[in-house]
């Protein structure tokens, strides 16, 4: 076992007290916590919880595409470079349709729109960061209870074990399939298929949305190829998954088309269930960011982004009513103006991103197949270039959220 797995079990001023509680390690807890540091918040008056090991998070072979203001966002916690690939133009399409779209980072003047990184490097500068800074982090620990008294927070753990926080922040969201159901809730219909191939003409930092019948695909560059975010009714996932290598790029080539030649090889497959899952939600003490508070569609890649969006406004929130020493208690009035306050900074960038995730996936999934309205639907991307102002909007949106 790494060092870094074994569970933290050094005490603050009160044994088993700390002013802040995070449950969920992923990049948005870890991120949260350095950001707090950031703010001048006490190392030690903060305790992570993560219900894997560090050796399992930097495991993780899954793509996930940052946004040009995540990238600046995890500088800001420490936590960059990062291995990863740049994506200078995102080609957005309409297949069999004519009309499309691309975006450009040259039109905006900045060296990316983003970058694609498998979730175990993004990780690993995190848990460096986190190494470093005198926060302390149990693992793998899992929080089963929640108990909110006027001036503290307890955290009942698996084993029986138990310790107290002036506020706690829920940042472990789990996936779509198993989550209790929100107010903002919606099952898709569709299942993501997941994998790594490489192409026989691949196009330099450049990914593409294209748009299917059956929902989005996405081909983000990375590496020596492409990770695929392939999104299709769950029927036919059930019948993409068991095909040999070679039925499924012939598959895949089909509902892709032929702009990066002919598909070559493709990794292990793996799916997952895709829906919306959000509420926004806070108490006293507590509140939920990330993935505990939305699960989006990955049409777009938004998900990971907003909730390091979360984190990046939580943390000075946030600081601004911890107390001087590990003694004293948050206010609880303090505490909850600053947790609305959040809630309130946080409702347009959440809700467009919501609505933009959504009615993507819906409009494109799920419109007629009759030739006038995919074309419409074509006509549509190809507007999108010529309207320079609404093409700006989407774009920033997509690197930076709603500003």
């Amino acid at each position: 076992m790494n060092l870094a797995d074994k569970t933290d079990t050094t005490s603050a001023a009160n044994p088993g007290d700390f002013n802040i509680a995070i449950c969920g390690a992923g990049p948005v807890g870890q991120t949260l916590a350095l950001l707090l540091c950031k703010q001048g918040v006490a190392p030690e008056s903060i305790v992570l919880f993560d219900a894997k090991t560090s050796s399992q998070a930097e495991q993780d072979v899954r793509s996930i595409a940052l946004s040009y203001g995540s990238q600046q966002i995890l500088s800001n916690a420490s936590a960059w470079p990062v291995k990863a690939t740049n994506i200078q133009q995102i080609h957005v399409s309409r297949r069999g349709h004519l009309g499309r779209s691309l975006i450009d980072c040259k039109d905006y003047q900045i060296p990316a729109l983003g970058y694609v990184a498998r979730y175990g490097d993004i990780m690993m500068p995190l848990q460096r960061a986190l190494a470093q800074s005198g926060i302390h982090i149990q693992r793998p620990v899992k929080v089963s209870a929640l108990e909110e008294t006027e001036d503290r927070v307890t955290l009942r753990l698996q084993g029986g074990s138990a310790i107290t926080a002036g506020v706690v922040v829920q940042a472990e969201g789990g996936s779509f399939a198993d989550q209790r159901q929100k107010t903002q809730h919606h099952d898709y219909q569709q299942t993501a298929i997941i994998s790594h191939i490489t192409v026989s003409q691949p196009v330099a930092q450049r990914a593409f949305e294209r748009f299917t019948g059956q929902g989005p695909l996405a081909l983000l560059p990375q590496e020596d190829g492409y990770a695929l975010v392939w999104c299709v009714r769950p029927m036919v996932a059930e019948q993409l998954l068991v095909l040999d290598d070679v039925a499924f790029k012939q598959a895949l080539q089909h509902a892709f088309g032929e702009r990066l030649g002919t598909i070559l090889t493709i990794s292990v497959r793996h799916s997952y269930p895709l829906g919306l899952n959000a509420q926004a939600h806070a108490t006293r003490r507590t509140v939920t960011i990330g993935n505990a508070a939305q699960t989006l569609h990955p049409v777009a890649g938004q998900g990971l982004n907003l909730g390091l969006r979360d984190a990046s406004i939580m943390a000075p929130l946030l600081a601004n009513c911890m107390p001087l020493t590990m003694l004293q208690a948050a206010s609880g009035d303090l505490l909850s103006t600053q947790l609305q306050l959040f809630l309130q900074q946080r409702r347009t960038d959440r809700q467009t991103t919501i609505r933009l995730t959504d009615t993507m996936a819906r409009i494109f999934a799920s419109a007629p197949d009759g030739a006038l309205t995919q074309s419409m639907l074509g006509l549509g991307l190809g507007l999108l270039d010529i309207i320079k102002p609404a093409k700006k909007i989407l774009a920033e949106q997509m690197m930076f959220g709603w500003r």
